[in-house]
């Protein structure tokens, strides 16, 4: 279909991306064939599993060269990101969980822009750096510290620009990510503070390394640390050092 001129959308669950890995390199990236992917379930899914638990995708997609990888944080982002990614020429996926967002309405105008983030409030002293729907629960820890929380919206291209600004004016830079710490959007920050030679006090925040079992979302969350106490007393944990 891409071939002949027309504009796949893909839906897929994150976990049935797995299983096109191997079609989606060679077969689209490889050729950067425009297609937009519709990735859902993707982050904790709870009940369904840990055969449907789409905790892997941010960190097998994002190393495959030609894809925009987009996280929104709401109903209103992902539907501009989907509409961001089907007018783009090239390959994109937009990756949103399970369920319902927070109740954000769809207004017309779209402010999202290629590879920008949005800053939710400025802090002092720490930088909260939000991939995904997480966004909410960051915000209520961002406000208990004063800290400065910003939803990135995207994984790839991430911005570099707004990621080293926050490394140099802030003590601590905190990522937020509802994906394995392997190899995630926590990982590609440290690249770019890496690449822009900046020495920084981090803390990774995401899903341990390990599978997930049966559960709520709020239960899953809770035990990986993603809940609000969770994030919380991680981030003073690490101030205390």
């Amino acid at each position: 279909l891409a071939l002949s001129g027309y504009k796949p959308v893909v839906a897929i669950y994150s976990t049935f991306m797995q299983r096109a890995y191997d079609q989606l390199i060679h077969d689209i990236a490889l050729q950067n064939i425009p297609m937009l992917f519709a990735i859902d379930r993707a982050g904790i899914v709870g009940a369904d599993g840990a055969t449907h638990s789409g905790n892997f995708d941010i960190s097998f997609l994002r190393c495959i060269p030609n894809i925009v990888l987009m996280a929104p944080s709401n109903e209103n982002d992902c539907h501009h990101m989907l509409s961001l990614g089907y007018k783009y020429d090239g390959i994109c996926a937009v990756r949103y969980p399970r369920g319902n967002g927070p109740g954000q309405s769809v207004s017309k105008k779209n402010k999202i822009l290629l590879g920008k983030s949005k800053t939710i409030r400025a802090g002092k002293n720490i930088v909260i750096l939000c991939f995904g729907p997480l966004l909410n629960v960051c915000e209520a820890v961002a406000i208990e510290l004063n800290a400065t929380l910003i939803d990135m919206r995207f994984i790839k291209p991430i911005d570099e620009t707004i990621i080293v600004k926050s490394a140099q004016t802030h003590r601590l830079l905190v990522t937020v990510e509802d994906n394995t710490i392997k190899g995630g959007a926590g990982s590609a920050v440290l690249e770019v503070l890496s690449k822009s030679n900046i020495a920084c006090k981090t803390l990774c925040l995401g899903i341990p390394d390990k599978f997930l079992e049966h559960g709520t979302q709020e239960e899953i969350y809770k035990i990986c640390g993603l809940d609000k106490n969770g994030i919380l007393n991680r981030i003073v944990n690490q101030i205390d050092r």
